[in-house]
């Protein structure tokens, strides 16, 4: 599976507890969500100045399931898990790189986005295709 980001949790990114605060998990996932748009659908940031197609999240649901402590190194993946008429579902993993294991999810709904109208679209043709390629590819 493709890494979509790779991080390391810093000492900045702490919290009073000594654990990585929750709005940094949002950030890393964030980053991540970029390239995972980069790798299924080859859009890029500069899509949305050129072309007037971005991207707006509408819902993230976050599980913490290890805390991250500064130094730890961290890989987020993400997989395609359901595509709608405007809408995409992605299911991300952020896991500790040495140990491999997983230490938080977001599952994160997103539209296609015409920063314009400021109004979700239709998924193109073409982007239901790579869709389904990255879904067939990750069920294999």
């Amino acid at each position: 599976m493709a890494i979509d980001y790779k991080g390391v949790c810093h000492p900045w990114l702490c919290d009073s507890m000594g654990h990585m605060t929750t709005r940094h998990y949002m950030a890393m996932f964030d980053d991540a969500s970029y390239h995972f748009l980069n790798r299924v659908f080859a859009w890029s940031g500069t899509d949305s100045q050129n072309n007037n197609i971005g991207w707006a999240d509408v819902k993230h649901t976050i599980e913490y399931l290890l805390e991250v402590r500064s130094g730890q190194l961290l890989d987020v993946t993400g997989v395609l898990t359901r595509v709608g008429g405007k809408s995409i579902t992605v299911s991300y993993e952020m896991r500790e790189s040495g140990s491999n294991k997983v230490v938080a999810t977001l599952s994160s709904i997103s539209v296609l986005f015409d920063t314009d109208a400021r109004a979700a679209i239709s998924l193109s043709d073409d982007m239901r295709i790579r869709a389904n390629d990255s879904i067939k590819q990750a069920t294999n």
